[in-house]
């Protein structure tokens, strides 16, 4: 490990600047004495993902959440069970009323497995981490301004099997981890003081993959309020075309819905910007939507000749559609675009914009170190600069929809991404999946592939053959400008095979056949869609079996796969191979290929799970980067007791030849071998070993490894200087050991200790594949060892202006204080959150008495016909004549109250009345006109029932006229 990788482990040029690779760039001013770059103090904010949908607004603070499942109790006779099972009537956990004052408030995203200790008998796919059943619940109001709006609540990502209750009433259910969830709450919907409560139960042990997949809502959750016609969710799709004519235009199809009670006829405008926000085209159309309905508007957008999107230049434009109703803007949405061609060749591969691209892709699972799948938009970013410095220019979402941020950021970026389905399956409930990741992707510039599976064994059957067909209609339905392809582990030259009804064929290994099965197919185009598998344990030079440790000079791979560099040479001699996708780009947690217990992520990795690279970076930065550069030395120059014996020195370069220097001895130049690398075999002597890559003669870049001392100071490394005080932003800080002239120590393994100020501690990794320390803490301060030289903590900033300070310890060394300036950005808007107020709603409504009856007079058990079912704050109509009713309900006291007592308060009653709970009057109203009651109720644990009598008069509404809330003391 060198003060390179360092850097690039924890200090980077924040989101959309260059981050530097392996040499110096102008970002980088100062250097540290073995001459490499330290980062000078970069103040440039990282840039947040814009909200392009002006109708949503987040939904993630104020959840509470109980880890575990909670029965639902059986119902107590007849008339009991008759009404569990009406709407509105959900029982347990999921009831309205029900009393999660004791659950934990947890704010989103959330993945309660990351907290998890690791657990011999856990699965060992899911990397030993029990997941388990959860409950999320969540109180909401609606402004009565909303009233007559559509109104969805947005679950970006539930880990895993999910149902979901809006207001005592079943609204969704969703048997997958990675789609989206769109919950109509309209017909649910309560206004003004009534409280809207949305419940969410979590299966995590469902399982869909053999990778740790997280548990819980894991990603963002938004609601949405629209105007009652409206554009519908992912209803613009306006991917741009190019005509033979060579300009370019945009067919915009615009899906509205509508929830007015008559047909509704408007305007839709689409307008086309460019990328600093001028229109340069616009068009409208008119269109009748019918009541409870659906209706397209189409219209096109003549472009002309626009700046392309490209890797090198993502320029983006975006479509902005209007919905004018009566000449005023009812609805509005900007969908990001971007103009580029995409074409793949039987025999050259791809094409980007009629440019020759070969894809130097990887593949992703979604977890990170300290906070698994739950990542802020911040840290994404952060992980594809990462990539970008590598020269990685494609991504293949592996194995399923990845969360739309980490889209968006690929778009801004500049990065080619396969996107892949997870579910094989063309039955309604799977292909709806399937349907709806292309309708949220299909109008974004880097997604270049769909791929309907991943490596299934009816691969090469007619079965399968007639599910890939199924599957691809439904694909091409919504979006006819995209290849397919599938992942194939196999069976390709089957007579039924899946490769025959695919567009492209993706090849996971099998590199041996690439020469066959394009003789056999010259007219199919092919990529690998998966490659590598090779293992490496960062930091480690030598591998020991029994420690589950792995060396990193790219010579041990999975027996399916091949190292890095011969895999990728497969790739690269094969002008009619598209490219590729490592296995993979990050290690994950879970699949501890080749290892198990007590082994607890992968290998595989090109960076590990903090994202501190590997060998296999500096092996992958020689084979893509173009544009400048690079030359990187392996292993590091620190082997005390090893004076005199033979290290095998591995050098990875893209220049013409490099040169290797030990203490300012020569000792030779090689040509460069940019795929497999140049080794020496060198006797070690402490001090500098340099290696210099030269062009033309001329020195264009070097590396330098010194030897360390022992440690003696803890070391702090941000990514950026600056946050955004928006209570959003996240950044990883990296923990190193300096000896006495602050050289990185890369054997340095203690433990080390750190508090936080200013910030959340949001979790902590070091990248070591076999440790089990823990990752979350519950305050702000935590601990982690060092894992050959480096640890990771990571950080989200408070709200405001102000400083973060982040003081790291241990022992007998020097400790380190980090200061970073938190600018005060505003926050992004939340859903308000609601004070826990136990409600009193439902009631039944007896017949009118002339005379005072008794207030214990109820209908019998069963009976759900003679008295009414009526909610607080629904009046009861004024009557010709005054008389009396009763109204009854049955609650349940929160744990508290029961314990201590509490006060029920009626916040509007009509007409005279008395009080009655479990028999005894406890207060009287002695006037008609409408006015509040309280009185104290007694403590008491168990079902407690309130009759009030009502003495209405005539003429005017009476009863129970608001709110009924009980409280504490």
């Amino acid at each position: 490990m060198d003060r390179r990788q360092l850097l690039l482990g924890g200090a980077g040029a924040g989101a959309l600047l260059a981050v530097p690779g392996r040499a110096a760039v102008a970002a980088y001013s100062a250097e540290d004495s073995d001459g490499f770059p330290m980062p000078a103090p970069l103040q440039r904010l990282l840039p947040r993902l814009p909200d392009l949908d002006p109708s949503r607004t987040r939904l993630e603070l104020g959840w509470r959440f109980h880890e575990g499942d909670i029965p639902t109790p059986e119902p107590q006779g007849h008339n009991d069970t008759y009404l569990s099972v009406k709407a509105g009537n959900a029982r347990g956990a999921a009831a309205m009323a029900y009393d999660d004052t004791d659950w934990a408030e947890v704010r989103l995203p959330h993945d309660w497995a990351a907290g998890q200790p690791f657990v011999r008998t856990a699965n060992v796919s899911e990397g030993y981490r029990p997941r388990g059943i959860g409950w999320y619940r969540r109180a909401l109001r609606l402004d009565p301004a909303d009233r007559g709006k559509t109104i969805e609540i947005h679950f970006d990502g539930i880990a895993t099997d999910a149902t979901i209750w809006v207001n005592g009433s079943v609204a969704a259910h969703n048997w997958s981890g990675y789609n989206s969830i769109y919950v109509d709450l309209t017909p649910f919907a309560r206004f003004g003081d009534e409280t809207n409560v949305i419940v969410v139960r979590v299966d995590a042990d469902a399982k869909e993959g053999w990778w740790y997949e997280g548990a819980g809502l894991y990603r963002h959750v938004w609601l949405v309020r629209r105007a009652s016609v409206a554009i519908i969710s992912d209803g613009v799709h306006c991917d741009p075309r190019q005509g033979g004519d060579g300009r370019w235009r945009v067919p915009v199809t615009a899906t509205l819905a509508n929830i007015d009670r008559a047909a509704a006829s408007v305007t839709v405008e689409a307008a086309l910007l460019d990328p600093d926000g001028r229109e340069i085209a616009t068009q409208r159309t008119d269109v009748t939507v019918p009541v409870l309905g659906r209706a397209d508007a189409a219209l096109t957008l003549d472009a002309g000749n626009p700046a392309r999107w490209s890797v090198e230049a993502p320029t983006l434009h975006a479509v902005r559609t209007r919905v004018l109703r009566g000449g005023e803007i009812v609805d509005e949405r900007r969908v990001a675009i971007g103009f580029r061609t995409v074409r793949f060749d039987a025999d050259k591969g791809l094409f980007v914009n009629e440019q020759p691209v070969k894809l130097k892709g990887v593949c992703l699972h979604q977890d990170h170190a300290g906070v698994g799948v739950a990542i802020p938009d911040a840290l994404l970013a952060w992980r594809l600069e990462r990539l970008k410095a590598m020269g990685c220019n494609a991504i293949r979402m592996s194995h399923n929809a990845p969360t739309a941020e980490l889209l968006d950021w690929c778009d801004r970026m500049g990065f080619l991404v396969m996107d892949e389905n997870r579910n094989f399956n063309p039955a309604p409930d799977y292909l709806a999946q399937l349907e709806w990741l292309v309708r949220r992707d299909r109008n974004r510039p880097s997604v270049i592939l769909w791929s309907v599976f991943n490596e299934e064994p009816m691969q090469g059957t007619e079965a399968g053959v007639e599910m890939v067909r199924r599957m691809s209609a439904a694909v091409r339905r919504l979006d006819d400008s995209r290849p397919i392809t599938a992942a194939m582990n196999g069976s390709f030259y089957n007579p039924s095979n899946v490769s025959t009804v695919v567009d492209v064929m993706g090849f996971n290994y099998y590199q041996g056949d690439y020469d066959k099965f394009h003789r056999l197919n010259p007219t199919k185009p092919m990529t690998s869609s998966e490659d590598t598998s090779a293992f490496e344990t960062r930091g480690a030079f030598a591998t020991d079996r029994a420690g589950h440790v792995i060396t990193s000079y790219d010579t041990e791979a999975a027996p399916w796969g091949g190292t890095h560099r011969a895999s990728w040479k497969n790739i690269a001699e094969r002008p009619f191979v598209a490219g590729g996708f490592v296995w993979t780009g990050f290690d994950y947690h879970g699949e501890p290929t080749p290892h198990e217990w007590p082994t607890i992520s992968s290998f595989f990795g090109i960076l590990d799970l903090c994202g501190f690279p590997k060998t296999a970076f500096d092996i992958h930065s020689a084979h893509w980067v173009d544009d400048r550069p690079v030359v990187a030395i392996a292993p590091h120059w620190t082997w005390p007791g090893r004076e005199g014996q033979p290290i095998k020195v591995f050098v990875t370069s893209n220049a013409e030849t490099v040169a290797l220097r030990l203490n300012g001895r020569d000792l030779g130049v090689q040509r460069v071998d940019r795929i497999m690398g140049n080794e020496w075999t060198v006797p070690y002597a402490p001090g500098r070993i340099e290696a210099r890559a030269m062009r033309g003669g001329k020195i264009v870049a070097t590396a330098v490894h010194e030897t360390a001392g022992p440690p003696v100071a803890l070391r702090l490394t941000p990514a950026r200087m600056v946050m955004a005080g928006d209570d959003e932003d996240a950044q990883p800080i990296t923990i190193d050991a300096v000896d006495a002239r602050g050289r990185h120590v890369p054997t340095a393994n203690l433990a080390t200790r750190f508090t936080v100020e200013g910030a959340t501690l949001l979790g902590v990794g070091n990248g070591d594949p076999n440790c089990h320390e823990t990752e979350q803490f519950a305050g702000p301060a935590g601990e982690r060892s060092l894992f050959n030289g480096l640890a990771q903590l990571i950080v989200r900033a408070d709200a405001g202006g102000g400083r973060i300070v982040v003081r790291a310890t241990a022992s007998g060394l020097k400790p380190a204080a980090l200061k970073l300036d938190r600018a005060d950005i505003a926050p992004r808007p939340q859903v308000a959150m609601v004070p826990a107020v136990s409600k009193v709603r439902d009631w039944r409504r007896s017949p009118a008495f002339a005379q005072r009856p008794d207030p214990g007079l109820a209908p019998a058990d069963g009976d759900n016909n003679s008295w009414d079912f009526i909610h607080s704050g629904e009046p009861t109509p004024a009557e010709a004549q005054p008389g009396w009713r009763i109204y009854r309900a049955r609650f349940i006291p929160w744990k508290r109250i029961a314990a201590e007592g509490g006060v029920i308060t009626f916040d509007a009653l009509g007409g005279k009345a008395e009080l009655w709970v479990d028999g005894t009057r406890i207060a009287v109203k002695e006037g008609a006109a409408t006015a509040p009651l309280s009185a104290p109720i007694a403590p008491s644990a168990g079902p407690r029932v309130v009759a009030l009598l009502v003495n209405a008069p005539a003429g005017q509404p009476s009863g129970i006229l608001g709110p009924v809330a009980i409280t504490g003391r």
